[in-house]
């Protein structure tokens, strides 16, 4: 049996981590904070996926070229939402 990357307690931490992200997502969501409520809830759901591509996909063991094509395709996606914020905010 080959032994794992990251250890099970890694894997552990990592989803009480997301349990916790998710609960304080639900609980931001009945705080009116006005615009902020988008900018918070983008910035927990980015955490979580920070640590869900670092820890369970293991990108933190890939090779470089994987991790720029990674993150070229996130600032594609960036670009793409801002101009749907710009979008909307000019009608």
């Amino acid at each position: 049996m080959a032994s794992h990357i990251i250890s099970y307690r890694t894997l552990a931490a990592t989803l009480g981590a997301l349990l916790v992200l998710t609960g304080v997502t639900v609980g931001a969501s009945y705080v009116d904070m006005g615009r902020l409520n988008v900018w918070i809830a983008l910035g927990i759901a980015s955490l979580k996926g920070f640590f869900v591509v670092l820890i369970f996909m293991h990108m933190k063991y890939e090779s470089l070229i994987l991790v720029i094509s990674f993150l070229s395709t996130l600032c594609f996606l960036a670009i793409m939402i801002g101009f749907t914020f710009w979008d909307i905010a000019f009608r």
